[in-house]
């Protein structure tokens, strides 16, 4: 299932070539500093390997690249960003996919991290592709969780030594989330709601989330052991492969059809 396509949901940034106005050197919040006026960065309209691209001068201990618009978080719905970039002149740094996560009606969001694996830049006039998953699930090989936030402004860092001149390709945002779920259409993912199943974190709200969500779908508990500190009341259809764990005092009431016996806490 793709959002971009069935929801009519638009994840893609505009391109460099649209005007540096929504490309912040901050955080790409409403507002902050942009490569139109910063002195920083230009438009590039003829690269051999891009095309239009960003030219970015590296002047701060981290050199941020943001799209301003709002890419929107949806429960249960992958991410990929991407970009490739060159060094052309000066001291080579290291570059990564970065974001800024917020929430509806302003203000940050709470997220573990905010930036993705990095690369370093060791020679001039290569290019460079890296790239970052960014979803709500924490699953193996989601770089960034972000459970809390409803958008992000996404773009790149580059990181270490200040002084050189590096060129930016359009950055590209697809989603990704066929590569994280299965069935998707036949069931909803409590780790796509929040869900650790590390036997410690009150995984409660994600099993109510996805019980919300669930609009006649299945709910599929996916392998680990959730421990359930409130009372929990499930009203979809429900699977299990990982295992629950509750208080002694409180109750995991499932209503539809399951196979499943509880573990005492």
């Amino acid at each position: 299932m793709n959002k971009a396509i069935t929801d009519g949901i638009v994840f893609m940034p505009l391109p460099f070539a649209a005007g540096l106005g929504v490309w912040s050197s901050g955080d790409g919040t409403p507002g902050s500093d942009t490569y139109a006026t910063s002195g920083t960065g230009v438009f590039v309209a003829a690269d051999q390997d891009f095309g239009g691209c960003l030219e970015v001068q590296k002047t701060s201990t981290v050199q941020k690249v943001r799209y301003m618009g709002e890419t929107p978080i949806l429960p249960g719905t992958y991410l990929r960003i991407t970009a490739k970039v060159k060094a052309v002149a000066g001291p080579l740094p290291s570059v990564r996919i970065a974001g800024f996560g917020g929430r509806n009606g302003g203000g940050a969001a709470s997220v573990p991290t905010s930036v993705g694996p990095q690369k370093a830049l060791t020679t001039y006039g290569t290019v460079v592709e890296i790239s970052a998953i960014v979803g709500t699930g924490d699953r193996t090989g989601v770089d960034l969780v972000w459970t809390a936030a409803d958008y992000g402004h996404f773009g790149v860092d580059l990181t270490g030594t200040s002084g050189g001149l590096v060129r930016i390709d359009d950055i590209f945002i697809e989603d990704y989330t066929i590569a994280f779920q299965r069935d998707m259409m036949a069931m909803v993912d409590v780790r796509d709601f929040g869900a650790k199943g590390n036997n410690s974190t009150d995984d409660s709200a994600a099993f109510e989330a996805a019980d919300a969500a669930a609009n006649g779908r299945q709910i599929l508990v996916s392998e680990g052991v959730y421990f359930l500190a409130q009372d929990v009341t499930i009203q979809s259809r429900i699977r299990f492969e990982g295992r629950v764990t509750q208080p002694a005092d409180k109750r995991f009431i499932l209503q539809k059809d399951f196979n499943y016996t509880p573990s005492p806490a």
